[in-house]
């Protein structure tokens, strides 16, 4: 016979995750994301309205909180393919920089979209497959990355309407591969790539379970990791986090034996390890 007190936490879990799915701001995430983010909370909580609220409020953390506005992927997806259409590459970039405007990570990197690209990959030979962890808006920046016309390229975020937005996004500018939700932590992608981009991603997972960033990194696929974070909090204040990350991850770089390039911008600082 099953454990009343098991059956009753099972319940409590579906029950959560169906309260927080109900939500318009949550009802595109990830269904495991959500899950397992609420089975911890439920571990730590008094009571389920405690649990929900605390799985909600992990959520806007870790991800709700870099939406400058409510998505409109729709009306965005309409626009690049309109500026796509006339021919001219210059509107076809800015349509892609407004929208990355929209998301806190991507934002922080448009004045330096040329400069980043160039240094990540200057001392990389011909790049054929990406894994994009936790990607946010970032597939939108492929048009700025030297890349071979046979690159697949694999994106990954917790929303669903952002992976159907970004699907879109790389059938207009002719990309294979293709975006989907999963949660990295407890199921991280098995394909295999030259390169994969966790970028801004390691304060964000260490916020959902401690050392889950360093799970994700190791458990990563890929000869080459670009790993880059923050310089500044959301409300753009300097808190220190130049020196702590870049001292974190130097050190865990020397740990693992890995060849590394650091390249400091005004709001990211950014490392390509090879493993």
């Amino acid at each position: 016979m099953r454990d009343a007190a098991v059956d009753g936490k099972t319940g409590q879990l579906e029950l959560l995750v169906r309260q927080v799915l109900e939500t318009s701001k949550y009802r595109n995430v990830c269904v495991d994301f959500v899950r397992n983010t609420g089975k911890r909370e439920l571990c730590k909580r008094r009571s389920l309205k405690e649990a929900v609220k605390a799985t909600k409020n992990k959520l806007h953390q870790i991800a709700g909180a870099y939406f400058l506005t409510k998505p409109d992927y729709d009306a965005w997806l309409e626009e690049l393919r309109r500026a796509r259409m006339t021919g001219d590459e210059a509107l076809f970039l800015e349509t892609c920089r407004k929208v990355m405007g929209y998301h806190h990570s991507t934002r922080e990197r448009l004045e330096d979209l040329e400069e980043f690209y160039a240094s990540v990959f200057s001392s990389l030979s011909r790049v054929d497959s990406i894994l994009d962890i936790a990607c946010g808006f970032h597939p939108l920046a492929i048009p700025w990355m030297p890349l071979s016309r046979r690159v697949k390229y694999y994106a990954f975020d917790i929303y669903e309407d952002l992976a159907s937005f970004l699907n879109g996004y790389m059938n207009l500018v002719n990309v294979e591969g293709c975006a989907e939700t999963r949660d990295v932590v407890q199921n991280p992608p098995e394909t295999k790539a030259d390169l994969a981009f966790i970028l801004n991603t390691m304060p964000c997972l260490e916020q959902i379970e401690r050392s889950a960033g360093l799970r994700v990194l190791e458990c990563t696929r890929a000869d080459f990791l670009v790993v880059s974070f923050p310089t500044r909090s959301l409300g753009r204040r300097d808190k220190g986090m130049r020196e702590y990350y870049g001292t974190m991850f130097n050190k865990l770089a020397q740990e693992k034996d890995w060849a590394v390039q650091c390249f400091e911008f005004e709001s990211e600082l950014v490392y390509v390890a090879q493993r």
